[in-house]
Parts: C-alpha cells; sequence; structure tokens
C-alpha cells in the first residue's frame, strides 16, 4: 500500500530543517532582545474560540478550519491563526493579573487551513507570530512593527516595505460600515455570494474579495481614513510620528484590509518589493484589535500582534540568495578497526557527547577505506582512529581531515584535546 503526504502538507528533511531551525534560531534571538517571552497554546482548540474570535464572516471560519467531532461530540478546530489562542490563554490564565504589563508574547508552530495548495501557501504551514497585550499606547503599535521588521533584516532580506492604514475605533468603523452598505447596496446583486452575505456582516471584507477585486465600485469605495473621529486620527498620526522617528519608512494605504474581524486602528503589512524581479511579495501582516479579548471573557484591554509564514520567508530567502549555508558537520566521527574496537567504540562516543561534541561512527560494519568515506560525508572535522593496539595502550589517532595530519592522544584527553583545537 503506497500512502502519500496528505496535499497542502510538505516533508521538512533534515537538510532543509536546519534552515528552518537558522530562521527560527533567529526570531527567538529577536524576542528575547524586545522581551517578549514564548508562550505554547495547543495545536487544536474549541471551534467556537474561532468562531467568536476570528469572526463569523471571515473565509477562514466560513471555509478554510478543519473542524471536527471529538469522541464527546465536542466540536474542535486545528488552529488557523495564533491570535485566538493566546488571547484566550490569557484570559483563562488570567495573565492580566500579572504585574508586568503589557504582557509580551511571542510563538512558534504549526497553523492549519484548507485553502488552494500553491507555492508559499501551505494547508499547514508555520507561523511566527507576536502578541502585545495590554496597553493603548500607539508606541507598542510602532514597536511591534519594528519588530517585524528587525527579524526579516536580521534574516537578509532587504528591500522591505511597510504598508499601514487605520481601521479605526468602534464608532469609526460603524460609521465607515454604514458607508459601504449605502455604497455597494444598490448594485450588490453584481458581486458574489459571499460578497452579498457580507454587505450587512461585515462590508469591509467586500473590499478584500478575490473574485470581485476589478468591480469599478471598488474604485469608488469609501475609505475608512476619511471616517476616523478625532480620536482615531490623533492615534494613527502618533504611530506615523513614531515610526519615522525610527526611521522606519512606510505608505499608507487607506484599501489595506486584513482578513480577520477583530482589527481595529492600526493594520500592517510588510512587503519584499524587488525591482529587478517585477513583483511584490506579502511575507506578513498584523494589526491592534480591541474587543477580542472581552469577546473572550477577559477585561476590557486591547492588544497588537503579527503573523508571518516561515515558508514563504525562506521562499524569498533562497530565491534572493540570502540564506547563508548551515553547517550541519561533526566534530568527530570514530574510525574502528576491529570487532573488538567496534564494540568499545560506543562507550567513547559517549565520552566525546558528555562533553559537548557531536560524534558518530559507522554501524554498518564497513571497512576502514569506507568508514574513511562516511566520515568526509558527515563533514567531520576529525576522525578518531581506534583498534586493538589503540585499546591496549590507552592512546588514539587524531586525525585532521582537512590537512591530514595526525596525532596520538591519550583516549582519557580526547574530549578535552578536541575542544581546545576548536578554540584555536
Amino acid at each position: 500500500m503506497n500512502i502519500k503526504i496528505p496535499r497542502g502538507t510538505q516533508d521538512i528533511l533534515p537538510e532543509e530543517a536546519a534552515k528552518w531551525q537558522y530562521v527560527e534560531g533567529i526570531a527567538r534571538d529577536v524576542s528575547r532582545k524586545y522581551n517578549y517571552k514564548e508562550i505554547r497554546t495547543p495545536i487544536f482548540e474549541a471551534t467556537e474560540l474561532f468562531q467568536r474570535g476570528v469572526g463569523e464572516s471571515t473565509d477562514i471560519v466560513q471555509k478554510e478550519m478543519y473542524t471536527f467531532q471529538d469522541r464527546s461530540g465536542r466540536l474542535i478546530t486545528l488552529r488557523p491563526e495564533g491570535t485566538a489562542p493566546v488571547v484566550r490563554s490569557f484570559v483563562e490564565n488570567k495573565l492580566h493579573g500579572q504585574p508586568q504589563q503589557p504582557l509580551k508574547l511571542y510563538y512558534l508552530g504549526p497553523m492549519f487551513r484548507y485553502e488552494r495548495p500553491e507555492s508559499g501557501r501551505m494547508r499547514q504551514f508555520y507561523q511566527f507570530g507576536v502578541e502585545a497585550i495590554g496597553s493603548d499606547d500607539p508606541a507598542i503599535d510602532a514597536e511591534v512593527i519594528a519588530m517585524a521588521m528587525d527579524f526579516y533584516q536580521a534574516c537578509g532580506l532587504k528591500n522591505l516595505k511597510l504598508v499601514i492604514n487605520s481601521l479605526g475605533d468602534r464608532e469609526s468603523r460603524t460609521a465607515h460600515k454604514d458607508a459601504l452598505i449605502a455604497h455597494f447596496s444598490p448594485r450588490i446583486d453584481e458581486f458574489c455570494e459571499d460578497c452579498q452575505a457580507r454587505l450587512e456582516q461585515n462590508p469591509l471584507r467586500i473590499l478584500d474579495c478575490k473574485i470581485d477585486r476589478d468591480h469599478p465600485l471598488q474604485e469608488t469605495a469609501p475609505a475608512i481614513l476619511d471616517y476616523l473621529n478625532e480620536e482615531s486620527t490623533r492615534y494613527f498620526e502618533t504611530v506615523q510620528r513614531l515610526l519615522t522617528d525610527m526611521d522606519i519608512p512606510f505608505v499608507i494605504d487607506p484599501n489595506l484590509v486584513r482578513g480577520l474581524d477583530y482589527y481595529t486602528n492600526t493594520s500592517f503589512e510588510i512587503m519584499l518589493e524587488e525591482p529587478e524581479f517585477g513583483s511584490i511579495t506579502t511575507l506578513s501582516g498584523g494589526g491592534r484589535y480591541e474587543g477580542l479579548i472581552e469577546e473572550l471573557g477577559g477585561p476590557s484591554v486591547s492588544g497588537i500582534g503579527f503573523g508571518l509564514s516561515i515558508e514563504r520567508l525562506l521562499m524569498a530567502l533562497e530565491a534572493r540568495n540570502a540564506l547563508p549555508v548551515v553547517e550541519q558537520g561533526l566534530d568527530a566521527f570514530l574510525v574502528t578497526v576491529g570487532d573488538v574496537a567496534a564494540e568499545k567504540g560506543g562507550a567513547l562516543l559517549r565520552e566525546l557527547r558528555a562533553e559537548g561534541l557531536t560524534a558518530d561512527k559507522d554501524y554498518l560494519g564497513k571497512k576502514v577505506k569506507a568508514q574513511f568515506k562516511s566520515a568526509d560525508r558527515s563533514n567531520a572535522t576529525y576522525t578518531v582512529i581506534i583498534g586493538e593496539e589503540e585499546l591496549e595502550s590507552g592512546m588514539v589517532k587524531l586525525r585532521d581531515m582537512s590537512s591530514g595530519e595526525e596525532e596520538n592522544i591519550p583516549m582519557n584527553k580526547l574530549a578535552s584535546h578536541i575542544k581546545q583545537l576548536k578554540k584555536l
């Protein structure tokens, strides 16, 4: 029986996994510098969390979630995004009671959406995301945006384009919603069924429709920036000043609409702009949310965050040759001569590993020459050669694989000697 991997998923093989570990390491390092702590939430949650948190009118909830009944008849969904689970944990564990606020959190892990698989878009995909919860200060908005930009730059990407917008507070959004309904209602029958359903639920989603994006009414639709009240306008202007102070260039796009219902005020996307490729690729996005924490049973506090695709990041790095070669070589490869040495080799390997060295040996009974080939394929810095003579004398031969030079080393000092050589 030939069982194949599910469509829209991928096996991350060892050589590729090293690249993932590289960018994940940068994500953790940037998070540490910004004082964000890791949070790990379940891969599956109650379906209601995403219905209430993400929004009934979103494509994610209506079309893309992996939902099933467990044996107790409860509706369970594989998480399609990271914010709602983090907020659920924030509320359930009463993290709003911690003295250090806002609470700064980051996550790394798989998400699941039933979408049409294509380049950079998988049904199981991995996200790095952050959430800063508990502050209404626009300075935290600027910090979150700066953190995302710093992460991409630390990974080696250039020509980044930051696009920002404001979706306004509740009052501003209500005024804009009424204007959109009045704008689209006379000709809503010309739009797709999804847009017709969204007209009353969330007409802002019509602006993000992929089917009707070229409809002439899209060009003349009321812009949210024209409906911002004084408070929302002042907030957005402050975010812009803070970004300018940080020397982070940006472009304002009044048509920027995030795909989740919980966004308010600051909204942003980061794109990769490469003139020589003639394309602009969206790498990540995020924004501020108000009301989400209350909706899930928490206090009246707001948050802001972003989520980015690790797959899309790696594609961009590889396409632009910005991903360094990630070495996975061994410190030492043990070459054994004879059955006794092969048997005793395991104990010596354990001693080397206990000292923090990476080490391995042959387990296929290969001849000595073939063992050296294995050492070469393993990109070993040194080979350690032992046979009956070495076991009796307590000495081993240490060969430098780059120069071919050999030296005799006492077996009980082998690990410390290799560690000393690594420092030179």
